[in-house]
Formats: structure tokens, C-alpha cells, sequence
């Protein structure tokens, strides 16, 4: 069968690869949709430390399922069914494990990044990491999984109705805490540089929507909050001045949530910290339950993925998808690959 290999820095291919053999535990799964996500971005920019190459990309998985292993229960072993992937993996013995925060496993391997993933025409994965749904479009079933780190990261921040929550960043990840956030109740600011996505956020519910190139962060904040700063931050960048930005803009005993990574290190006047008295809390990944919590919102939104969806290649053409995101950042929410044309060689 064929998958797509990041090869080198900058670089592309199609592959001829073994097909999978599914374990007793195992479902096989016809891929029939993958979005491409930040990190398979940086991955292809080399700028991703936790993925050697070559790599196969892709942990944004819908499928249909083809085989099941003897071990799968029958309601996870019916052929034909869709599903979406949960694409990271568990040690069950670290002290998050052992807290049920298996999203922050230490030993955790996401497909794609530390593992090969979904950029195949077939993929077998634990029955346990699959999600059953069939009433989502199959394009909606790649949504799922990066709209529910930002519904994770809005839970860790324990968002509420009437809090006013604002989230810097409006890439995939920030969408998902934007759209989690007001699915609480909460009032949101989103802050993002890109002029061509404000109508978008608009659309979706977000109270204000911030250019901070072009206007000032901090003085548009206090006006919004009657001068009382955010009750929630959430950082989904990754850059140092944001991470810095999120304690500012919070207001006393606000949270900031991080859900962003940042590349380099981060310096702070730390003296914030104690006199706001902040929550400050890293965001990890996604539990079940925020994978669930997505299903059941886009369920009820069926127009979502036409405003989130920037691009759909085949899979034909699977092997452009990079050079055209990285050609056109600042425009794109989600570029998918339709895999569901594809043969399995």
C-alpha cells in the first residue's frame, strides 16, 4: 500500500509500505480522512523535536473500519462502521496515567510525531482508541480530534458561564478553545493577527476579535474587561511575548491556561504571579471525554466544517499540501486529505 513520508526537511514523497497486520486487540482501518496539524507543519519545517524523519504524518484520523482483531468486543469489530482515532498511547504505570490524565503520559507517542501515523490508505489501531460515530460526515470526523485539545484546554482552565475568557491564538487548536469556551457559557476574545479570519471567528460567537499588530493588546483587554483583565487566558501561539502577554492580560486571581509549546525559553517578572495570585496550568492532548464533548458540538453544528475547512487535497495530491500551508499560514484554519478515493495497494 502506499503512504505519504515527510523524507527531509522541506521535502515530500509517496511510499510503497507494508500493509498492517492487526494484532488480536487491533482494528484495521480504511483511512478515510487526515488533517494536517501544526506539528506534522513543523515536522515538515524541521522544527518539531519529538519527530525524526522520515515520518509519516497525519493524527487528525476518520476512518471506516475493514477487519477487527479476535480480541475487539462485537461492538467495536463491526465492519463498515466510521470512527475516529484517539493518536496517542498510554503507559498506564506514570503518576498521570495513574491519575487517569492519560492525555500527559510520560511515555506518550502520538501517531505522527513519535510514531508513524495516518497519512496511509490503511492504518490498525487499539480498538480502545477508536470513537464510533456515524453520523458525522467523514470530514468532520478529522475536525474532532484537534477541536478537542482546545476543549481540553478550556476544561483544565475550568471555564464557566459568565467568566470572560480570552484566547490568543486562532489557529485549529485556539478554534477549539474559542468554540469550547462559548459552548460554557463564557463571554470570548480572541486575539489573532490574521485580518482574513476575523469574520470567521465573528461568525462563530466570539464577542471581539483583536488584531494585536494593529491595535493594543493590553488597552483593548482593559476597555472589554471594564479594567479587570480576563478571567480566563488561554495561550495557543507558542511564542515567548505571548506567554508573557497571557499573564498580563489575566486579571487577579484569574487562570492561564498553556497550551501552546514554545521553541525557546521564556523569561518572566515573576512578581504577577503571587500578586494576582494566578492559576497557571499546562494543556496537554485530550481525553476521551473532550473527544466526546466535540462529537456531541459538531453534531449539533453541522455547518462548522464548511467555515473551518480551508483546503481539501486528494490523495493524489497529498504530496502539495505542505508547501501550499506553509505558502498561505496566515488564511488556513484546517487543510484536509481526502483519502476516500484512494486504493489500497
Amino acid at each position: 500500500m502506499r503512504a505519504l513520508a515527510i523524507t527531509s526537511i522541506g521535502r515530500t514523497a509517496f511510499q510503497s509500505v507494508e500493509p498492517p497486520r492487526p494484532r488480536p486487540d487491533e482494528v484495521l482501518l480504511k483511512v478515510g480522512v487526515v488533517g494536517l496539524c501544526g506539528s506534522d507543519l513543523n515536522t515538515f519545517r524541521g522544527a518539531n523535536p519529538l519527530a525524526n524523519l522520515p515520518r509519516v504524518p497525519g493524527h487528525e484520523i476518520g476512518g471506516t473500519i475493514l477487519q477487527a482483531g479476535e480480541d475487539v468486543p462485537t461492538e467495536t469489530s463491526m465492519v463498515g462502521r466510521r470512527a475516529v482515532v484517539i493518536p496517542y498511547t498510554a503507559c498506564g504505570r506514570c503518576s498521570a496515567c495513574r491519575q487517569s490524565r492519560t492525555n500527559a503520559c510520560k511515555h506518550n507517542q502520538t501517531l505522527g510525531v513519535q510514531r508513524d501515523g495516518g497519512m496511509a490508505t490503511q492504518i490498525a489501531v487499539p480498538h480502545t482508541h477508536l470513537i464510533l460515530n456515524d453520523k458525522l460526515p467523514m470530514r468532520d470526523l478529522a475536525l474532532v480530534e484537534p477541536l478537542s485539545v482546545g476543549f481540553h484546554a478550556v476544561r483544565r482552565g475550568a471555564v464557566c458561564e459568565g467568566d470572560t475568557v480570552v484566547v490568543l491564538g486562532a489557529g485549529m487548536i485556539g478554534v477549539g478553545a474559542i468554540l469550547g469556551a462559548i459552548a460554557a457559557g463564557a463571554r470570548v476574545i480572541a486575539v489573532e493577527i490574521s485580518d482574513s479570519k476575523r469574520e470567521t471567528l465573528s461568525s462563530m460567537g466570539a464577542d471581539a476579535v483583536i488584531n494585536p499588530v494593529r491595535e493594543d493588546l493590553s488597552a483593548r483587554i482593559e476597555e472589554l474587561t471594564n479594567g479587570h483583565g480576563a478571567d480566563v487566558v488561554i495561550e495557543a501561539v507558542g511564542l515567548p511575548e505571548t506567554f508573557r502577554s497571557a499573564i498580563d492580560l489575566a486579571c487577579f486571581a484569574g487562570r492561564v491556561v498553556y497550551v501552546g509549546y514554545a521553541k525557546t525559553e521564556v523569561s518572566y517578572n515573576t512578581a504577577l504571579f503571587n500578586l494576582k495570585e494566578l492559576d497557571i496550568l499546562g494543556s496537554r492532548n485530550a481525553n476521551r471525554v473532550d473527544f466526546e464533548a466535540v462529537i456531541e458540538f459538531l453534531e449539533k453544528s453541522p455547518d462548522m466544517s464548511r467555515q473551518l475547512v480551508s483546503k481539501v487535497f486528494l490523495w493524489s495530491e497529498a504530496d502539495q499540501a505542505f508547501g501550499h500551508w506553509e505558502a498561505n499560514r496566515h488564511d488556513t484554519f484546517k487543510i484536509l486529505v481526502d483519502m476516500q478515493g484512494a486504493e489500497n495497494e
